[in-house]
């Protein structure tokens, strides 16, 4: 997994109908492939869980036709473990670098759940994996005991680490501390780059490729001094209604993307101001022209 240290947790963007937008998408893939950036596929960010069977299979067909020079990696998220498993053969006959998995959503698996949930799909697997740890959004805690287990399979590459508490990610380098972990949170990439992170898998990145990856690769150096306060204002913004209601609205306003359009249930009405997002942006971009 050691591709990148910044992965780009790709939108789906969409015409006003609500359908995938191909053009727009070829467009912000060649912007992650400009800047060097990692690209993930249909997650959370991708609004996977919104998009439909033959949707999701054309994304991942187009990026297998696209084939970009820099890494990409597909989500796998869902509960029905024989659905995944076919989801991951469709992977595994494609270019695609790596896998994002993540906890079985609304089961709440205890610890041998877990562990056979992963375990069966990394089985499955014929590249790498990434495990994702993202508590808000399964309503479950991948422990670091059963991430200890974990990290003994041979696919087991990498943690995306978002629980959003710096004591988990440091009980996870505990107990796995040769598996490289990644921030699954912009705005704690500071705090995790001291703590021994490798990378983050970044929503940021979306609409400041290049700057997320000076932000990045800053924090890895330990000069996280001079992200502050721009980059934790920024984030801020990015995440001032659900993702990615925000990023998919800045990308908008410079004319990055078509639409603002989302999949329900998620709603741009729930963005009660873009005024913060501009803001942002400007700075950002004083930010990196000074750097």
């Amino acid at each position: 997994m050691m591709f990148t240290t910044l992965w780009t947790a790709l939108i789906t963007p969409m015409n006003q109908n609500g359908k995938v937008n191909f053009t727009d998408l070829r467009n912000i893939v060649k912007l992650q492939e400009d800047a060097g950036n990692g690209i993930l596929v249909i997650g959370s960010t991708g609004e996977g869980l919104a998009l439909d069977a033959s949707e999701k299979r054309e994304i991942v067909e187009f990026m297998d036709d696209y084939a970009p020079d820099v890494p990409w990696m597909i989500g796998v998220g869902g509960y029905q473990a024989g659905e995944q498993k076919k989801w991951i053969d469709l992977g595994n006959a494609t270019g695609a670098d790596a896998f994002l998995m993540v906890n079985p959503l609304y089961a709440k698996p205890d610890s041998e759940g877990q562990f056979e949930w992963f375990s069966d799909l990394m089985d499955q697997a014929e590249k790498p994996c990434m495990l994702y740890n993202i508590p808000s959004r399964t309503g479950t805690r991948l422990s670091p005991d059963v991430f200890r287990r974990l990290s003994r399979h041979p696919n087991c590459r990498a943690l995306k680490e978002a629980s959003g508490s710096i004591l988990d990610f440091e009980a996870f380098r505990m107990a796995a501390p040769d598996v490289p972990i990644y921030s699954g949170d912009d705005a704690l990439m500071p705090y995790f780059a001291t703590a021994g992170a490798s990378g983050l898998v970044s929503v940021a990145s979306n609409v400041w490729p290049s700057e997320t990856k000076s932000y990045v690769e800053m924090c890895l150096n330990g000069n996280v001094e001079s992200v502050f306060p721009v980059w934790k204002q920024a984030v801020a913004a990015l995440f001032s209604a659900s993702n990615p209601v925000p990023v998919k609205s800045l990308m908008h306003s410079k004319n990055i993307i078509s639409t603002v359009k989302v999949r329900a249930p998620l709603s741009t009405a729930d963005l009660s101001s873009v005024e913060a997002l501009t803001e942002a942006d400007k700075e950002i971009t004083n930010w990196f022209n000074q750097q």
